[in-house]
């Protein structure tokens, strides 16, 4: 019992046992779990909180949940982890992802370029699939600038896949973007697609498009049995429904590889690119600013820009130089 004097006099507390209780009944240990017996895997989906990982060693798929020490850490598709617990894959099993690797891409982006945080979408993947249509929705060539621009930022190839060929001539696009060295594959409903599964074997590939370009459609054909839901285009917007509601890594049939199919996009703010950081991305570029004025931006504007030098002498083709300056204008 607590006391306290008073005058001279003694008094008993009458807050005395009533203090708030510790967070914790027990001494915090620094002591931390190593994890020995961990299993190595990588997230195939997720879903609510709900992390689909697969297992390497027996490829098998497994539902995960995040352990609590990993806090706030985001785990996105594509990541490797480290699992313990239930890793059976049995309906109704339960593992934990104790650890996230380090990722060697993170493709990423923002709702809008004023927007400043950061979503990462995808992590290690090594190329990123611009699905675009030719018609119905009609190509909007100020999305594929920007889908560009962020896989030159995560440092993956850019594939561009050109949609309902049927519908209209691809001719104009590829000229567009074959100057850049983008590889272009143009499709239709229900051709080969011999060239575009060329381009995909052994890879790890994000696929990322305007709704209603038909991504869903090209991984049905990609992939038999796999049923993607598919969506139509309002004729009045032109816009088309979202079909995908999360991102989802899917194996390819022999001779192998992986998609990742991520939600049709209306949208690509890339206020986490910068010009500098951009124009790096490019070697054949970043050699020639050296001798740029201090905080030149390199485009039209720019006064004595080595882009400009370089086109004078010859280094520098008119085509590339037109190529990256209408990329840049797309966040610049």
């Amino acid at each position: 019992m607590v006391s306290r004097r008073v005058h001279d006099e003694i008094t008993v507390d009458p807050h005395h046992g009533f203090e708030r209780a510790g967070r914790r009944s027990r001494p915090r240990t620094k002591d931390r779990p190593t994890y020995d017996m961990a299993q190595d895997g990588w997230v195939v989906a997720v879903d609510r909180g709900r992390y689909r990982c697969r297992i390497e060693e027996h490829d098998q798929i497994v539902t995960a949940v995040k352990a609590r020490p990993l806090g706030r850490k985001a785990v996105i598709v594509g990541d490797r982890v480290r699992l313990v617990g239930d890793t059976s894959g049995v309906d109704g099993s339960l593992a934990r992802i104790v650890e996230v690797g380090d990722r060697d891409t993170v493709l990423r982006r923002t709702a809008d370029d004023d927007d400043p945080y950061e979503r990462p979408v995808v992590a290690n993947a090594d190329q990123l699939v611009i699905v675009a249509a030719l018609a119905d929705p009609p190509p909007r060539v100020g999305m594929i600038d920007r889908i560009l621009v962020a896989a030159y930022d995560a440092g993956l190839d850019p594939l561009l896949v050109l949609t309902k060929s049927d519908l209209a001539a691809p001719d104009g696009l590829m000229a567009t973007y074959r100057p850049l060295g983008v590889n272009v594959v143009a499709v239709e409903p229900g051709s080969n697609l011999d060239e575009l599964r060329a381009a995909l074997t052994g890879r790890m590939s994000v696929l990322v498009g305007h709704s209603g370009v038909g991504k869903s459609t090209l991984v049905n054909a990609l992939i038999p049995g796999v049923d993607r839901a598919t969506g139509e285009v309002n004729d009045v917007t032109g816009r088309g429904r979202h079909t995908s509601t999360s991102a989802i890594a899917l194996e390819l049939p022999s001779p192998g590889g992986w998609v990742i199919d991520t939600p049709g996009v209306r949208s690509f703010g890339l206020s986490h690119v910068t010009p500098d950081s951009f124009i790096a991305t490019f070697s054949d570029l970043a050699e020639l600013i050296v001798d740029c004025p201090r905080g030149c931006r390199h485009d039209t504007t720019a006064v004595d820009c080595g882009l400009d030098a370089a086109v004078a002498a010859g280094r520098l083709s008119t085509e590339r130089l037109e190529s990256f300056r209408r990329m840049e204008r797309a966040f610049g």
